[in-house]
Formats: C-alpha cells, sequence, structure tokens
C-alpha cells in the first residue's frame, strides 16, 4: 500500500493545503512539521503558480505573495529535503501544468519522487490530457491524484476507474474559498467512484469549520481545508505557526468525531 493509502487506513484522514512561501519558506517548513505534529495525515504542498486559475482570491494572494518573496520550485524542493529529515508524513505537491512542464515534467516528477513527495495533484489538467503526467509519475511511484467536480454520472465513473492514491472530490462548482454551505450531493458522487474502485475519496473546496468537516467526513473518507489555513498565515504572517497547529487540531478532531 502506498503511504498516501496508508493515510486513510482505518480512519478519516485530515488534509491540510498551505501555500509554499507564504509567509516565507523557513515558516512553511516549519508549519508542516507542526500540522504533523497536531495529526494532518496528508499535508498539501501549493507550488505558487502566476495565475492559478482554480484558486479564489486567498489562494491567489498567497501564491502572489509567495512569488514576490523569491519562493521557487527549487527552493521549494530543499525545503521538502529539510522535512524529510524529521518527519515522513505523506506530502503531494499542488501546482498547474505550467509550473511542471517549465521545470521538465520528467525532471519535476523524478526529483519530486526522490525527495520522498508521495502524489501530485494538477488541478488544471483535464482527464483527457493527464496521460503525459500519468506515465512519468507512474514510472517514479507518484500519484497522480484524480478531480472529479459535481458533473455527469458518466464522467466520474470514467475517471473513478484510473484514479490513484485517492479522488480529490470538489465539493462545489468555481473556485476554492470558504463557504457558508456546502449543498453539492457528495454522497452521490463519492457513491459512483466507489462503484468503480475502492479507492479513498476526499473532499476539498469550500470547508473552513468544524462543524463541515464533521459533516463531510460523515460521507467520505477524508477532508481537505486550503483557504482557511491561508487566511490564518495572512493573517499573523511569521507568528502564523501555533495557530494553524491548533486549528489542524481542532479540525482533526472533528473528522474523527464523525466516525
Amino acid at each position: 500500500m502506498s503511504k498516501i493509502g496508508k493515510a486513510f487506513e482505518n480512519k478519516k484522514a485530515f488534509i491540510p493545503f498551505i501555500t509554499c512561501g507564504d509567509p516565507n519558506l523557513d515558516v512553511s517548513r516549519q508549519l508542516v512539521l507542526a500540522m504533523a505534529e497536531a495529526g494532518a495525515d496528508l499535508i498539501e504542498l501549493g507550488i505558487p503558480f502566476s495565475d492559478p486559475t482554480a484558486e479564489g482570491p486567498v489562494i491567489q494572494a498567497a501564491s502572489t505573495r509567495a512569488l514576490a518573496g523569491g519562493a521557487t520550485t527549487d527552493k521549494i524542493f530543499l525545503m521538502v529535503e529539510q522535512i524529510r529529515k524529521e518527519t515522513q508524513v505523506p506530502m503531494v505537491f499542488m501546482t498547474y501544468a505550467n509550473v511542471v512542464f517549465s521545470y521538465g515534467t520528467r525532471r519535476f516528477i523524478e526529483r519530486a519522487a526522490a525527495l520522498g513527495m508521495d502524489g501530485l495533484i494538477l488541478p488544471d489538467v483535464p482527464y483527457e490530457e493527464k496521460e503525459e503526467f500519468d506515465q512519468v509519475c507512474k514510472e517514479f511511484g507518484l500519484d497522480l491524484i484524480s478531480l472529479i467536480a459535481p458533473t455527469s454520472h458518466e464522467r466520474i465513473s470514467m475517471i473513478a476507474r484510473e484514479a490513484s492514491g485517492f479522488v480529490y472530490c470538489v465539493s462545489s462548482l468555481g473556485v476554492t474559498g470558504m463557504r457558508s454551505e456546502i449543498t453539492t450531493d457528495i454522497g452521490q458522487m463519492i457513491g459512483l467512484v466507489k462503484a468503480q474502485k475502492d479507492i479513498p475519496c476526499a473532499v476539498g473546496f469550500g470547508i473552513s469549520t468544524s462543524d463541515q468537516a464533521k459533516k463531510m467526513a460523515g460521507v467520505c473518507d477524508g477532508v481537505i481545508v486550503g483557504s482557511a489555513i491561508v487566511k490564518i498565515c495572512e493573517e499573523y504572517k511569521e507568528d502564523c505557526v501555533p495557530y494553524v497547529a491548533d486549528y489542524v487540531r481542532k479540525m482533526k478532531a472533528a473528522v474523527l468525531s464523525a466516525d
């Protein structure tokens, strides 16, 4: 079983997201260690991109700050190297096709795998165009994580059949960001996935409160939170680590209470 699979083994997973380099890469490194300590089961590391089309204003602004602060793919790889000396928490990169292309697809994936990354999420790569990334990921043992949105049943089934690691279920159409309520029938989406393949399903886009996390964890295998954590980083800047750790502890407890 892959490390990603183990993150979901026998329990509901809590999956936080941060934008690497916001407020700076040293704080990002501390955040990963603190979140792992606070109970995060898998951590998404966002590599900043100048035009993050799937992101709402909170994560877009974080990307802009990180790039302005000098965060680069190479510097983020060095940060991962340091992190891996201290924790083996499962980690996946979330970024955009352009970031991987410009680095060199093979070079990027080979380096990420060698550093101990476990997967890759590319929200702007549709199912029909994933093959060129997927075959290189398979070669180096990285899971290319599939996203499914509240769209047609046929499409969800098709994506689920070839999914690896876990399936990222997008709870709302549109961009990332906190929402007051989530109206999508997540249970139905997950049912379609599980009918095709026994693979963990985690829900993201819009979850920010412990009540939402508990409710979502009742129907899925894991809960993903990004904007709410990035917002804490924006508010407290270099002092954000204990605040994020506290938030992760509360959200992990909420997710576990759904069992």
